[in-house]
């Protein structure tokens, strides 16, 4: 869901990150779409060797996804086959959450893991033979086994992938095949994908090779006419052999031979997204619900399917136990404490016997604690009674209803309804009774679509807030961070205290937001 200021935002990252003439290429693909490169230069005017070097720097940090697209020709001609480019916003506003990424690493891995993956993430895309090779001149040792055997616990992991395609293919579907698309759509309300739903999907590698590490240091199994190909000496020089052996659309279908890696995203979300709910589980039930949850998730990880999947895999009871038993904090559980735990966890159980949780509700009720918030500091106690009401079930409640269940007056509670639904949190609808007797009665109900994209669009806004805040300060006392520490005495001494003060504040409270952030966007 990419707003106004969403987009505002992540402009703004890759100014920061990349300057000024990249952020204007991406600003152009984020308010147009995918485009061609002849309609990118068009529209932002630069030169075009500027342009095809800046969609270079965003696809070699995943932030747009290039595709070649079959389109019908005019009277008389065969169809235009052309290059786009479609911006990937999702990847952009991670770049916000590197450094969470790496913590997560560390945690799961080591040290020696998140390093790598450090490497990773300020590079984009490498090849194995690069992150081995960075990793050994950065540490200053001479054991690769041991770099190549935390890059492989990377890849199991799945925090590492293959890159996708360079340029998946998209063609024009049959008339027959457009025929029947259309009327599976139209009988099961299914929306149907768009083009760049269909190349960001396509360019995926296979499961099977999506996470595979061949024998050799960093290619693929080629054949004989693989052999010309040139050596990988270093990170700089291959990115300039290939940019010069780029056609002038920018193909690389034709000449990229080596294994890519990159930082796999959806793992790094669905990890958050799951430690999410655990807090949550906590807070809102006890410790032993979150472990029961925590087990469930863990055991269930691989199978699960993609990030946003609904429920978890389901598990039989006594498998539960054991992931439960496997944790030292779950050892003193017995098996009607998981059991009781699971009811409390709203967990479903189907034919089988076998219990899978609703993550889908979990987040669910997370955004509703979020928005529930927002409403009391916003309207006061009287709104938070009401949106609660409403947010517990999807339909419409008369004046007088709400009055009743919060217990208030109907004057103070018709007023806040009143308010709520001038700045778009609520929907209302009046209807009459018939005559002779004609009353009017106001019906209100959550528009919760509405209401997450308005409260999602304003932490974009007060996201970009903080970072300009935090480039704010730091630029101010730009002379004081340049000093070295023996000359800091007496006044500066304090100055620097409150910089690093003012500087944890803001970027600890930045954090949080991005945690908002994500649980309405990625969750």
């Amino acid at each position: 869901m990419s707003t106004q200021r969403g987009i505002r935002l992540a402009v703004h990252l890759i100014d920061s990150h990349f300057g000024h003439l990249v952020s204007k290429v991406c600003e152009c693909l984020l308010l147009k779409g995918s485009l061609t490169l002849n309609q990118i230069v068009s529209n932002t005017g630069l030169p075009r060797p500027d342009v095809k070097k800046c969609l270079l720097v965003l696809i070699q940090h995943n932030c747009i996804q290039p595709f070649t697209l079959e389109q019908r020709g005019g009277f008389e001609e065969g169809n235009n086959v052309s290059i786009h480019y479609t911006p990937l916003f999702d990847n952009i506003l991670h770049r916000l959450r590197f450094s969470k990424f790496v913590l997560l690493v560390m945690n799961k891995l080591g040290k020696e893991c998140a390093d790598l993956l450090q490497g990773l993430l300020e590079h984009g895309r490498l090849t194995m033979e690069l992150i081995i090779r960075r990793a050994a001149e950065s540490t200053k040792t001479e054991a690769p086994d041991a770099v190549h055997d935390a890059f492989k616990r990377l890849v199991g992991a799945r925090f590492v992938e293959r890159c996708p395609d360079s340029e998946p293919f998209i063609e024009l579907p049959t008339d027959e095949e457009a025929t029947t698309k259309n009327r599976r759509s139209k009988f099961a309300k299914v929306v149907p994908q768009t083009i760049e739903q269909r190349a960001i999907a396509a360019a995926i590698p296979m499961e099977a090779k999506r996470f595979l590490i061949s024998c050799d240091t960093g290619s693929e199994d080629t054949t004989e006419t693989d052999k010309d190909a040139p050596s990988i000496l270093s990170a700089g020089e291959k990115r300039k052999r290939d940019f010069s052996e780029i056609d002038d659309e920018l193909g690389a279908a034709g000449f990229q031979k080596e294994v890519l890696w990159r930082p796999n995203f959806e793992e790094f979300v669905r990890c958050l997204r799951h430690k999410a709910c655990i807090v949550h589980e906590r807070l809102r039930l006890d410790e032993g619900a979150a472990i029961v949850l925590s087990a469930m998730l863990e055991s269930s990880r691989n199978p699960e399917g993609g990030a946003v999947s609904r429920y978890s895999v389901p598990m039989s009871l006594n498998a539960i136990y054991e992931e439960v038993m496997r944790t030292e904090v779950g050892r003193t559980m017995t098996l009607d404490h998981v059991r009781t735990s699971l009811d409390q966890l709203g967990c479903t159980k189907n034919a089988d016997d076998l219990y899978s949780v609703d993550l889908s509700n979990l987040i669910q009720l997370c955004r509703n604690e979020e928005v529930e918030s927002f409403m009391l500091k916003k309207y006061g106690g009287v709104a938070y009674m009401i949106f609660r009401l409403l947010s517990k079930e999807s339909r419409f409640f008369e004046t007088d209803k709400i009055s009743q269940d919060i217990l208030k007056e109907k004057v103070e509670t018709q007023k806040i309804l009143f308010q709520m639904w001038q700045d778009n949190y609520l929907s209302m609808e009046k209807i009459s009774t018939p005559a002779p007797k004609t009353n009017h009665f106001l019906l209100w109900r959550i528009n919760q679509d509405l209401v997450w994209k308005q409260v999602l669009d304003g932490m974009y806004h007060a996201a970009l807030n903080l970072i300009n805040r935090v480039s704010f300060e730091l630029n101010k006392e730009q002379e004081l961070r340049e000093l070295p520490s023996s000359r800091i005495t007496g006044v500066l001494v304090s100055r620097k205290a409150r910089l690093l003060k003012i500087r944890y504040c803001l970027e600890s409270s930045l954090m949080r937001l991005d945690d908002a952030i994500m649980l309405f966007h990625d969750f």
